[in-house]
C-alpha cells in the first residue's frame, strides 16, 4: 500500500489517521498517515462524500448523498453507532464539539440541518444561499461558514445562537472551504479558479488569490495555504498572509479532499481519480508519500485525528 515511506522520521507516540469517504466504492478507508498504510476498510453504503472526524467525542460521521444518510461511528469501530437519513441533499458535514452538535449541508433545499453529535436527533435548520456544500467552523468556535455554491457567496452564522451575520459575495461557484489558525475564512471558487479570504467579524473580502483550474478544497500550515485544483492533478500553496503565490505541487489525479495534520507538519491530499492519498511535508512542499485508497476518494470535510498508537 505504502510507495514511499522512507523519509519519515522514527515513529513517536501518536500518530494522524485519515478517515477517506471512498465515494464509488460506498466504502471508507482508514489510513495511518505515519506508517503510510491502510489499516481497516469500513462499507458505508450511498456513495459517502461528506466526513468530519473529532478526536475529544472519539467519533467520525460520514454523510451518503445517494442515500441521504448520515451515520456517527465510533473511531476504532466498523460499524455506525447511529444513523439518519434526511429528506433533501446532504453534503458536507462539520462538528462543533464545544456544543455537542453537528451541522450537515442540504444541496437542494438551501439550508444546513443541526443536529445532536450524540443521538443525531434533530434540532432546527438554518438558511444558506443555493447549494451549500462546504461547511466549517472557526478554530475559536465563534463562527459557522457555508459555501453556497449557486449563489456565489459565503453565508456567516454565529455559532452559539445560530443567527445569520453575514452573506458573502466571493468568487464563482465556491465548493470547498475552510478557516486560517487566525480565524480568517477562506472559500475555493471552482467557477472562477480563485481563493476568496474573507473576514467573518464584519463580512469584508480581504483577497482574492489565483489557482489552478477547479480549486475544491482548502488546508492551511507552516503559515500557507494549500488548494486541491481538480483539473490540474495538483495543489496551489500561498502565502497566508500576504496571499502571493508560493509553488504549485503535482499530486495523484483529480485531488479534492485536503487536511492538515495535528502537528502541522503535513498535508493530506486525497485524490479521486488515482485512489490514492498524497502526503505532503508542509515547509519543504515536497510529495513524501503515497497511499492507496478505496475507489474514488473524496475525503470532503476534516478527516484527520490524531490517536494515540497501540502497537
Amino acid at each position: 500500500m505504502c510507495v514511499v515511506a522512507a523519509l519519515l522520521g522514527p515513529r513517536g507516540a501518536t500518530a494522524d489517521f485519515a478517515y477517506v469517504t471512498n465515494q464509488s466504492s460506498s466504502d471508507l478507508s482508514v489510513i495511518d498517515t505515519e506508517r503510510m498504510t491502510e489499516i481497516r476498510r469500513i462499507s458505508v453504503p450511498g456513495m459517502p462524500a461528506g466526513v468530519a472526524v473529532s478526536q475529544k467525542l472519539d467519533a467520525f460521521f460520514t454523510v451518503s448523498p445517494d442515500s441521504r444518510t448520515i451515520r456517527r461511528y465510533g473511531l476504532d469501530a466498523v460499524h455506525p453507532t447511529i444513523e439518519r437519513q434526511l429528506d433533501g441533499g446532504p453534503i458536507g458535514v462539520a462538528i462543533d464539539e464545544r456544543r455537542r452538535r453537528i451541522f450537515v449541508s442540504d444541496w437542494y433545499n438551501a439550508r444546513v440541518w443541526v443536529l445532536s453529535a450524540d443521538d443525531l436527533t434533530f434540532a432546527t435548520t438554518l438558511q444558506t444561499g443555493s447549494a451549500p456544500a462546504g461547511l466549517a467552523l472557526s478554530p475559536n468556535g465563534r463562527w459557522l461558514a457555508t459555501a453556497d455554491r449557486d449563489a456565489n457567496q459565503m453565508s456567516i452564522f454565529d455559532a452559539s445562537t445560530l443567527t445569520l451575520a453575514h452573506r458573502i459575495t466571493v468568487g464563482e461557484r465556491p465548493f470547498g472551504l475552510a478557516f486560517a489558525p487566525d480565524g480568517r475564512a477562506f472559500s475555493a471558487d471552482v467557477g472562477s479558479n480563485t481563493v476568496t479570504a474573507v473576514d467573518p467579524e464584519d463580512g469584508r473580502v480581504l483577497g482574492k488569490i489565483e489557482t489552478g483550474e477547479r480549486p475544491y478544497g482548502i488546508a492551511f500550515a507552516q503559515g500557507r495555504g494549500f488548494v486541491t485544483n481538480q483539473y490540474g492533478d495538483s495543489v496551489s500553496v500561498f502565502d497566508a498572509k500576504t496571499y502571493a503565490a508560493v509553488a504549485v505541487i503535482d499530486v495523484g489525479g483529480y485531488p479534492e479532499g485536503i487536511d492538515t495534520t495535528t502537528d502541522g507538519r503535513q498535508i493530506v491530499v486525497a485524490n479521486w481519480d488515482s485512489n490514492t492519498l498524497s502526503i505532503i511535508d508542509a515547509k519543504s512542499l515536497m510529495v513524501v508519500g503515497e497511499v492507496a485508497t478505496g475507489d474514488g476518494p473524496r475525503a470532503f470535510g476534516l478527516f484527520l485525528a490524531g490517536r494515540a498508537l497501540k502497537e
